[in-house]
């Protein structure tokens, strides 16, 4: 089933599988907005990255000193999510914790998944609530792909824009296994605040800056710098910036944690930038969507 959200400025689905974002269209110039899920390059739009950001060292956790196997990403994703409230123009979804989910991920939980429009702007609200009587563990991050506007466009007609800042500072990464490497860090010095859009640019593969450095990312086009999308996030201790070889998008990624270090195979509770949640409360984080 897809849930359509509508008011004059966007036309927005998501699916009820993964509480997935699937389309935003522009209604003003007629431009989609969201990458369209050709598995040519990525068979997704914008998945939900939960109870794990990335992959775990080993494709394991190690929970109450049990090792749980790991699925890059996380099981939320490719699971069922109901709709618990419709609307015109907003809409939310539940996922709760079940049997299958605690083969992988022992925690009871409930994950609400809230879109929400204002004019040119999607509000994206996440809450995990912790029905249990122990304190309860996880990442969670978003993964959407913006499409480029024209079929003719390449990377190279997009430029990143990072307001008020100078420079990136991000971690390594170890490609074979996807786990980070932060002694490998590097800068990207930035020109003007922005950063041109290339093949070469990604073939770290990903861009990962940590410790709450990202704000408000925009990708422009390179003409004009005309803002064409961006997300602004408060408060997310990591952010990913991702494209495939000859992509058509790229993917702007506020991450509430993210992929385990090399060699990092202590508890969860251990794990830096993990989310905590004690028995009866819960977290709660949000981002925008922007189109320009």
């Amino acid at each position: 089933m897809v849930m359509k959200l509508e008011n004059a400025c966007l036309c927005v689905e998501i699916a009820e599988k993964g509480a997935e974002l699937t389309r935003i269209l522009n209604k003003k110039t007629g431009a989609e907005i969201l990458w369209n899920g050709d598995p040519k390059f990525w068979g997704r739009h914008s998945p939900i990255l939960f109870p794990n950001v990335g992959k775990t060292y080993g494709n394991t956790m190690r929970i109450k000193g049990i090792q749980y196997p790991t699925s890059q990403h996380g099981f939320a994703r490719d699971s069922e999510f109901r709709c618990v409230k419709a609307g015109v123009e907003e809409a939310e979804f539940l996922l709760c914790s079940n049997e299958e989910t605690k083969e992988v991920y022992p925690y009871d939980f409930e994950l609400y998944i809230s879109y929400r429009l204002e004019g040119k702007k999607i509000h994206v609200d996440w809450k995990v609530k912790n029905p249990s009587e122990e304190t309860i563990y996880f990442t969670i991050g978003a993964h959407p792909a913006f499409m480029f506007e024209k079929t003719e466009e390449t990377k190279e007609d997009y430029l990143l824009w990072f307001p008020g800042m100078q420079k990136l500072i991000c971690c390594g990464l170890n490609l074979e296994n996807g786990t980070g490497r932060p002694e490998a860090g590097y800068t990207l010095e930035l020109a003007e605040e922005y950063l041109q859009v290339s093949e070469e640019l990604f073939a770290v593969d990903t861009l990962i800056c940590d410790d709450y450095q990202l704000k408000e990312v925009w990708l422009c086009k390179k003409e004009g710098r005309k803002p064409y999308v961006g997300i602004k996030s408060e408060g997310f201790y990591s952010y990913g910036i991702w494209s495939p070889k000859n992509a058509p998008f790229v993917c702007l990624e506020p991450w509430a944690g993210r992929c385990d270090d090399d060699g990092f195979d202590q508890e969860i509770s251990e794990k830096k930038g993990i989310n905590r949640v004690e028995p009866g409360e819960a977290f709660e984080k949000g981002y925008q969507i922007l189109v320009g």
